[in-house]
């Protein structure tokens, strides 16, 4: 695995939102796609946070006035990412080392390329010939 690269296996269709977006408007999004986190970018697609379902058990549990609350003020700012040059024994390293589900792809030059799953890793491995016990 550690010459597939991380390219191989990430989503590269992202749902991307900005900073102000409303938490409300982001759950919607993550709901009507399916999908368990949306990357923040600014106005040249560059990372600024990722907001994901379990930023969404805290915003609950802390019973704040929710609406017209932005995302910015939930979202991890501090996010470690993955480059599509990563192989992706790298990005699985990461991901469990930190209990992460989520791992935003970006590039230097054009910002945030996608995003590799826990699930995307499992597909792939469900993809791959296992051989026969001898």
């Amino acid at each position: 695995m550690d010459d597939i690269f991380v390219a191989r296996i990430m989503s590269p269709s992202l749902h991307t939102v900005s900073p102000d977006t409303l938490v409300e408007d982001a759950a919607q999004s993550m709901l009507e796609n399916k999908i368990g986190s949306v990357v923040v970018t600014d106005d040249d697609n560059q990372l600024e946070g990722i907001l994901t379902t379990t930023d969404f058990v805290r915003i609950v549990a802390e019973r704040k006035p929710k609406d017209q609350t932005p995302v910015s003020t939930y979202m991890t700012e501090d996010v470690i990412t993955a480059s599509a040059q990563d192989s992706i024994r790298d990005a699985a390293d990461v991901m469990v080392e930190h209990g992460f589900h989520h791992l935003p792809v970006v590039d230097e030059d054009e910002g945030v390329i996608g995003m590799v799953t826990t699930s995307d890793l499992a597909s792939y491995l469900s993809r791959e010939e296992t051989p026969s016990p001898e």
